[in-house]
């Protein structure tokens, strides 16, 4: 059986002209000039070419495992363990795992490669995209945050569906996060209530155009002063809106969302977490910490931009963040709402005349409060107001009820004597 040998191109025009200079065909000061080598080692190489043949320009370590290399046991060990314990992870999450978990100190590159022989890890081939102009970070903390929320199987097949809240900052990309069963008003309301009591008030939220944040009717569209709940309460604390015309536009906040759907559920499955209380206070305790440590990149500018709730916004902070309706008062000084109404008291700390406005608080605690002008009004809940009767209900006892037509029994007389009748018409036909 043949052996073959394996060279690159370099190696086989080196080959050539070494043995021109065996065949005397070069002398060895045209072969050095030619090869950009000395006249003493062209001899040598001469010399292994008459000894070795074209096998004495190839490198001595081809093909031999290098000093560095993992052992075959190790090797088999991590394909072991991933496909046991990670056979869903990416090659950087399993190589963090194996290294946090197993004590096996290996780089993301070598894992990968791994993964992709044993046929655990499909490459991903990117797609060819549009070409979007690049945008540089916001320079100081607080400047622009975004946010957004995900819908997903965060618990996998241990818990229902819901709905990951996540803000991003743009400047040095720290992330906050928190579950909730969906992306509306309530809990938009009580991440920001969180987030400004903690962090303070951003200068800007860049946000979609998602119904909680936008008012996507036409004809709401057409009246820039009509604001959604959440507009309201950012206009209130001095806080800009900006709707973003596409996810690439807030990509910084969609690409965490991709992230955390590889990394978020799988360590909820570690952790055996499917609750999101249980959720929430692993995120705030241990995920995000760790996670913001790892990603999070340095701000051009030291300036934090967040501004602090000074005492007055502290006390309206409950105010503001909640539902707000418009309410006119009627002429027995009552409000309706939600088909409940309100009983304006006597003793008020300010003056209510007929056809007010009055604007309707629903507090996330749930309670009840009628404002006017600034005034919190006193009030009593009414029970429920008599049902009205439908038109079918009334009966009115001076209407003659309507006759039906009489229709007479089998055995009534007169049927007997139709009958009788046909008798004496059928014994006339037969005679």
């Amino acid at each position: 059986m043949a052996n073959y040998i394996t060279m690159s191109s370099k190696e086989v025009k080196k080959y050539d002209i070494i043995r021109k200079t065996i065949n005397k065909e070069l002398n060895g000061t045209q072969a050095a000039q030619l090869l950009n080598l000395s006249t003493r080692q062209v001899r040598r190489l001469k010399k292994k070419v008459r000894n070795q043949g074209a096998k004495g320009l190839v490198h001595g370590s081809r093909g031999k495992p290098g000093n560095r290399s993992m052992p075959d046991q190790e090797r088999r060990n991590i394909i072991n363990l991933i496909r046991e314990k990670y056979s869903d992870f990416g090659p950087l999450l399993a190589s963090e795992k194996l290294a946090e978990l197993h004590c096996i100190n290996r780089g993301k590159s070598a894992v990968r490669s791994i993964m992709i022989a044993s046929g655990l890890w499909q490459p991903h081939l990117k797609k060819k995209e549009l070409h979007r102009a690049w945008r540089e970070r916001k320079a100081g903390k607080g400047e622009l945050i975004q946010y957004d929320g995900s819908y997903e199987y965060w618990f996998e097949e241990r818990g229902e569906k819901c709905c990951l809240l996540a803000s991003i900052d743009d400047a040095d990309s720290e992330v906050k996060a928190r579950f909730d069963n969906h992306e509306g008003v309530e809990p938009t309301f009580n991440y920001w209530k969180g987030y400004i009591e903690r962090q303070g008030k951003p200068y800007a939220i860049y946000v979609d155009k998602f119904s909680t944040y936008s008012m996507n009717h036409k004809l709401a569209q057409e009246n820039p002063d009509t604001l959604t709940q959440f507009e309201r309460a950012m206009t209130e604390l001095n806080i800009g809106v900006i709707h973003a015309h596409s996810p690439q536009a807030k990509g910084r906040v969609e690409r965490i969302f991709k992230t955390l759907q590889d990394r978020l559920i799988k360590e909820l499955r570690l952790q055996n977490i499917s609750t999101i209380k249980e959720a929430n206070e692993f995120l705030e305790q241990d995920f995000l910490p760790k996670f913001n440590a790892k990603f999070m990149v340095e701000a051009r500018s030291k300036t934090d931009l967040h501004k602090k709730l000074n005492e007055q916004e502290k006390k309206k902070l409950d105010s503001i963040f909640s539902r707000q309706y418009q309410r006119v008062v009627n002429n027995d000084f009552t409000v309706s709402h939600q088909k409940n109404y309100y009983q304006l008291e006597k003793n008020q700390p300010v003056t209510i005349c007929k056809q007010d406005k009055i604007t309707i608080e629903e507090r996330m605690d749930k309670s009840i409060q009628l404002r006017l002008r600034g005034k919190y009004l006193n009030y009593l809940l009414l029970p429920e107001r008599p049902r009205k009767l439908n038109a079918k209900e009334i009966r009115f006892n001076w209407i003659i009820p309507k006759r039906t037509t009489y229709t007479p029994p089998a055995d009534h007389p007169w049927r007997q004597i139709a009958r009788m009748n046909c008798q004496k018409k059928l014994i006339q036909i037969s005679n």
